[in-house]
């Protein structure tokens, strides 16, 4: 529940699906296979999803990808479910719903703001309003609970289910033991992740609305979108056709992971889906289609403490950017899950990812490492540059017209042969990204971080004003 470096839990008490009651199990969602990409952006998510997942050893991934504002791609890789003694593998398929963790926050923020725009709450009001008895609740808002800056203790830091937690809670329960003790830092000074801020929310929904969450998201979110596969997974676990939780103890095998008590994920992360749906809910963030402009305004601004500093999160979604281009993002995990969802607004693309296996971050890599290229963001000159270079030196070679003297004299025939043979054997890397720029020494020094799947190598420049190199040095990434 915190966000891979997210991981999310919560607690929700009366049941509801999406059109009808709910079932004993879940019914499998229609067919919910796309695929308008272009062949070459699909064979290069392809190689690394395939290669993330050999490189983790996570039984499985759906992805969704958006670009230009639509759903152009779903796939899924690996096995949903794992071969026992007496059944066999199954594949998975676009059509099996994963539990999405802590990305459920952002659909609790969603229905928060539309209470706001029919005039029902404010997101300034204090949480104490709506639910008394909190620690401090005539202080702490809406809004700082929204973005973890309340100071409320995060009642499930931990990344696996302890003996308590696989028995049913109530939102009161957690509230009553974790939102009533002395708060971990005074309201809005501190940026700190808490599971806890969001069952508070859930509950002000519930009570200025009336209706019970997921009723609400229901109504208002998930059948406008036609997100028609979302379940409630905190209520009932999900079962086959659809996929299967894992997890590991150490490096043992894969085993089914324990499910959370009822209760224990309500409005933190609650729901489960298949990835199409998920990239629906992206489809809407770009197009800003389903909330006011103001709403999406408040959601997408980065929330800042006290004393003026960043916290990198707005509303249920961190906000991040990259060459003035707004990214938000948020992952999940809840027991034996995994999931990322990387929306970049500005460039109406998204990768939304999901997997089974809990405490591992392939779902992250998979997402972070396919957005850019389904945005199209093209290299920098200085990042073809060195990527050129890296793949000339692969195959032995070096164009030394780059070079200033002293850096073509540190590539010896020697050099240049063991750049070669220790580069080749890892192939084309899955990126090769700038992570830093700074003058020194009359040069400009430029790091880059090289990636591929089980690994991550540092590339470090510096470079005259006349473009001459003066070093090219690349090394494990420490």
């Amino acid at each position: 529940m915190n966000p891979l470096r997210s991981f999310l839990r919560s607690a929700i008490r009366t049941v509801f699906l999406l059109v009808i009651a709910v079932p004993c199990a879940p019914a499998q969602a229609p067919a919910q296979t796309v695929d308008t990409f272009s062949p070459d952006l699909r064979s290069r998510i392809d190689r690394i999803a395939a290669q993330v997942l050999q490189a983790t050893g996570v039984p499985s991934a759906s992805v969704a990808v958006v670009q230009h504002g639509k759903l152009v791609y779903t796939h899924a890789y690996g096995f949903a479910r794992l071969a026992t003694d007496s059944t066999s593998a199954v594949p998975a398929t676009p059509e099996m719903r994963y539990s999405i963790g802590s990305i459920s926050k952002q659909f609790t923020a969603a229905a928060i703001l539309m209470l706001q725009e029919q005039g029902k709450l404010s997101i300034d009001d204090p949480v104490g309003k709506y639910i008394p008895g909190l620690t401090r609740g005539d202080e702490v808002t809406i809004r700082q609970i929204l973005s973890h800056t309340s100071g409320y203790q995060d009642y499930w830091p931990e990344d696996y289910v302890m003996t308590p937690m696989l028995r049913p809670e109530s939102a009161q329960q957690i509230l009553d033991t974790w939102a009533k003790k002395p708060l971990d830092f005074d309201p809005g000074t501190e940026w700190q992740y808490s599971n806890t801020n969001f069952v508070i929310a859930g509950r002000i929904v519930e009570i200025v609305s009336g209706e019970p969450l997921f009723q609400f998201l229901t109504e208002r979110i998930f059948r406008p979108l036609g997100m028609t596969s979302v379940w409630n997974s905190d209520a009932n676990q999900l079962r086959p056709p659809d996929a299967t939780a894992y997890y590991r103890h150490a490096l043992g095998p894969l085993r089914p992971a324990p499910k959370e008590g009822a209760g224990w994920m309500f409005a933190a992360g609650e729901l489960a889906m298949i990835a199409h749906d998920l990239a629906f809910w992206d489809e809407s963030l770009i197009a800003q289609s389903l909330l006011k402009p103001e709403s999406y305004k408040e959601m997408f601004t980065e929330v800042k403490l006290k004393d003026g500093k960043g916290t990198e999160y707005g509303l249920g979604v961190e906000v991040r950017g990259r060459d003035g281009h707004r990214s938000i993002e948020h992952s999940g995990e809840v027991s034996g899950f995994v999931s990322d969802n990387e929306v970049l607004i500005d460039d109406g693309a998204a990768v939304a990812v999901l997997t089974n296996q809990d405490a591992v971050g392939a779902a992250a890599t998979i997402a972070k490492l396919a957005a850019p290229l389904v945005a199209g963001s093209p290299l920098t000159a200085p990042e073809q540059q060195a990527l050129e270079i890296y793949r000339g030196l692969q195959q032995g070679r070096i164009d030394r017209s780059l070079l200033a003297p002293n850096l073509s004299d540190y590539f010896t025939p020697q050099a240049i042969a063991d750049f070669q043979s220790s580069l080749a054997p890892l192939g084309e890397p899955l990126s090769l990204r700038q992570s830093s720029e700074e003058l020194r020494g009359g040069m400009t020094f430029r790091a880059f971080q090289i990636v591929y799947p089980a690994r991550r190598l540092t590339l470090t420049t510096y470079t005259y004003p006349d473009g001459k190199l003066e070093q090219y040095i690349v090394a494990p990434e420490q």
